[in-house]
């Protein structure tokens, strides 16, 4: 601002000097030229006088002068010339002055010098005997003049510039001081300018316009924080070249990181190859998927390229944890594996046995083992059968019909189903507890109870016992089942809820179990949103407690 102030000042100031110098310098010019030329007449008339009464003697007399006087005869040849030796003189007839002296009596010229950068003039008259009289002088041009005003204007334009840099630092704070005082925040407040009211105005509106966007954009960036802080998947954002913008807890956990790794390279919270040439793939291609293990599972990570545009503006990386789908996988392989194997046993010796039967190869004393050889397979089979659909039921989570039941009586059906199975090994069974009332699946909370008490009489050892407690609080039911039987390994335990595991497969084949009876207790427990929880120790019998919500 006070550049510009002094700028213009000092431009103002060397115009005006200018100016006036040009008005005064041909004003002076043009004065003085009067006042020579009247001088000039005078002089001429004076002497002019002189000479008609005293002729060349007082032309003589005169000496040398500022002024050149010369003197003319009618036919222009010199007689006088009081600076210049007359012999060596032109003839003077042809002169301007001369003529017009000679034809109206008096007669003037003036002519100019572009070397000496100076103007004559002449003025002529004419005397009685027929004779001019000439007199002369110099007078400097204007751009003589000019040049003789030079000095002093450069000290005056001097002196300008420095008065014009003294006024432009007092207008510029006389000026800048209302306008650094201005309050940006409540522009409307201000009166310093009058002129500026427009301009407030407008930064007033500008700013309410920016906060409301600003506050806009808060929202949308917390909503958006939120969001992807909830996300179970692992989100980063990736700008151009590959530098952290956002990151969500869960991507921090999984890379074992902070917000501090924000600005930094994606290489700095991981290094792994196949994921950098994933990026490279999504940048090239739009898109690209791997599946690395960290952690000790296994997740899918998606990597998604931004574009517009401008081009490729970042990425976006979206991690899966697929470990329980893997695992489910395998599962599945597992259990077709499993039960085309279950099925292929029992039929294998079913088919044996009637073919037997078929070719007349069974002595009649032997017929009726084979026959019930057959019967025990089939209803192995069916019963291994039903264990499949009932789990596949379970798996595709199909709505059932609860009701309110008592899982004390449901426990003494069961136990009393299975008291012929108890007494043959002389194992004692014993109920106690509260009712236990629920809301759940009464065909899925029995599969529940008769499997428990079923392997505690199974895998018990012979004259042991099975006690079975029922317990209720406001809020939850459930049942505890321990047997003294012959427990199970540590390292089989968190095992025996697969499908057709087995930690004895000799045992549980001459018992006749499916290896599916544990695993369909898990699913109807979590069916209901239930807890198991298994104790046990090798040798001295295991005890299974499960919990379910009320409602």
């Amino acid at each position: 601002m006070k550049k510009k102030i002094f700028q213009s000042i000092l431009n103002v100031t060397v115009v005006i000097l200018f100016v006036s110098l040009m008005l005064i310098t041909g004003v002076l010019h043009n004065y003085f030229q009067k006042i020579q030329n009247q001088q000039l007449k005078e002089e001429l008339t004076l002497a002019a006088l002189g000479v008609e009464q005293r002729g060349i003697s007082y032309l003589s007399g005169l000496g040398k002068q500022n002024n050149r006087i010369t003197w003319i005869a009618s036919d222009g040849d010199i007689l006088f010339d009081n600076q210049a030796d007359i012999t060596k003189m032109e003839n003077h007839s042809d002169r301007e002055e001369f003529i017009e002296a000679i034809e109206t009596g008096v007669g003037s010229s003036l002519r100019h010098s572009y070397t000496l950068t100076k103007n004559t003039f002449y003025e002529a008259k004419l005397l009685s005997d027929g004779s001019v009289l000439r007199i002369s002088m110099y007078q400097k041009s204007v751009l003589a003049l000019l040049w003789g005003l030079i000095q002093p204007f450069g000290i005056i334009l001097i002196l300008a510039i420095v008065v014009a840099y003294f006024i432009a630092e007092r207008i510029a704070k006389q000026i800048m001081e209302p306008l650094d005082e201005i309050d940006l925040e409540h522009p409307l407040r201000e009166e310093s300018y009058e002129e500026l009211a427009p301009f407030l105005k407008r930064i007033h509106y500008q700013k309410k316009q920016i906060r409301w966007q600003l506050e806009e954009l808060n929202q949308k960036k917390l909503e958006f924080e939120q969001v992807i802080s909830h996300m179970k998947e692992g989100l980063v954002l990736l700008d151009a070249k590959d530098q952290i913008i956002s990151i969500n807890p869960a991507a921090m956990e999984l890379f074992q990181t902070t917000l501090e790794c924000i600005g930094n390279d994606f290489l700095s919270v991981e290094r792994k190859q196949k994921l950098t040439q994933t990026i490279e793939k999504a940048r090239e291609e739009g898109w690209g998927q791997v599946r690395i293990e960290k952690n000790n599972r296994e997740y899918q990570f998606d990597v998604t390229s931004i574009h517009t545009e401008k081009g490729i503006i970042g990425s976006v990386i979206l991690a899966f944890d697929i470990t329980e789908q893997r695992n489910a996988e395998k599962m599945r392989r597992e259990f077709s594996a499993n039960v085309s194997h279950e099925l292929k046993t029992p039929l294998q010796s079913i088919i044996g046995s009637a073919e037997l039967l078929q070719n007349n190869l069974v002595k009649n004393e032997d017929v009726p083992r084979f026959i019930g050889h057959i019967h025990t397979e089939a209803s192995r089979l069916v019963v291994l059968i039903e264990d499949v659909i009932r789990l596949s039921e379970l798996d595709e989570e199909q709505k059932m019909e609860k009701d309110e039941i008592s899982l004390y009586q449901i426990t003494a059906e069961v136990l009393e189903s299975l008291k012929d199975k108890a007494t043959i090994r002389k194992i004692r069974l014993n109920l106690e507890g509260n009712e236990g009332r629920m809301t759940g699946v009464y065909r899925l909370l029995y599969e529940v109870v008769y499997n428990l008490c079923e392997n505690a009489i199974k895998y018990n050892v012979d004259g042991g016992n099975v006690s079975v407690t029922i317990k209720e609080t406001e809020k939850e039911a459930g049942i505890i089942v321990e047997d003294t039987g012959i427990g199970i390994p540590v390292e089989h335990q968190n095992r025996v809820f697969e499908r057709f595991y087995r930690v004895d497969k000799s045992h549980s084949k001459k018992s006749g179990g499916t290896g599916l009876g544990l695993s369909i207790v898990k699913h109807a427990v979590s069916y209901h949103n239930g807890t198991i929880e298994l104790t046990s120790e090798e040798g001295n019998g295991t005890k299974v407690e499960i919990l379910f919500p009320k409602s």
